[in-house]
């Protein structure tokens, strides 16, 4: 199957807290590093007509403004948690500027506490000014947006089920501790892939550096990048080099084309 070019900007590599934390006096979070400066994790696609955003997280505003996104034709959810979500009431800019409701994408529970959060964007008597959304509902079968057609991957945030996506021949993972055999076998064959490494130390709900670098190994897939980076796994400089061949560490603003 062919796929169109995309191109993947990070728009936040960090974790729940970002990077620096707030009244952290680390190291990391002092550094004056920009690969170490990390807003939550989010990423940007987009195709030659078609510009989707992964998750809107408590920096969404931001985000958008820092990478001149001036046009967005949906929002796809990973999961529920306030990190990859809280930001969502900033897409009434472009629904003020496309005329449209937002297109969001997610599963059954996200979408639930997508109602519960902002249930002003779903009251029968809508104030004026507020965001307009139409929710898409998805599980684990293939959907398109525009140009780009999306294949689900189910994971295992401890007990949550988390979605990761794979546009074409990219794999996008983040907040995970297991995916099985079977969601294994849809990221198979991938070029790219982006998983999460919170920390050196083992996490209830999080891949360690250490499990990730096996997890990506035994897929096999040749490139890959870690994401949802917290300030104890330590600076970017001190990590990147100690990686094996082919892994990097992420960082906001890093462009890949796939």
């Amino acid at each position: 199957m062919s796929h169109p070019p995309i191109t993947i900007t990070f728009l936040g590599t960090g974790t729940s807290t970002g990077i620096p934390m707030v009244a952290c006096p680390c190291e990391v979070c002092a550094s004056a590093d920009p690969k170490d400066k990390r807003l939550r994790s989010s990423i940007l696609v987009q195709s030659p007509s078609t510009t989707l955003v992964v998750d809107t997280t408590p920096d969404f505003r931001y985000q958008m403004l820092r990478a001149g996104v001036r046009q967005l034709d949906a929002v796809i959810f990973t999961h529920p948690h306030k990190d990859h979500l809280a930001g969502l009431d900033d897409v009434r800019a472009y629904n003020f500027f496309q005329r449209r409701a937002m297109d969001l994408y997610a599963n059954e529970m996200t979408q639930e506490v997508i109602v519960r959060e902002f249930p002003y964007a779903f009251a029968d008597m809508k104030y004026p000014g507020i965001p307009d959304l139409r929710l898409n509902r998805i599980d684990k079968d293939p959907f398109t947006i525009g140009d780009i057609t999306i294949t689900p991957i189910q994971v295992w945030h401890m007990k949550m089920p988390v979605l990761g996506f794979r546009f074409g021949d990219f794999t996008y993972i983040t907040d995970a501790n297991r995916i099985d055999d079977s969601e294994k076998e849809k990221i198979r064959g991938s070029r790219q892939i982006v998983l999460n490494a919170l920390r050196h130390e083992k996490h209830l709900s999080h891949y360690s550096l250490p499990e990730a670098i096996a997890e990506i190994q035994q897929l096999g897939v040749p490139e890959a990048w870690f994401t949802h980076i917290s300030h104890q796994l330590g600076r970017h400089a001190d990590v990147e080099p100690d990686l094996p061949p082919g892994m990097h560490l992420a960082y906001d603003g890093l462009i890949l084309q796939t």
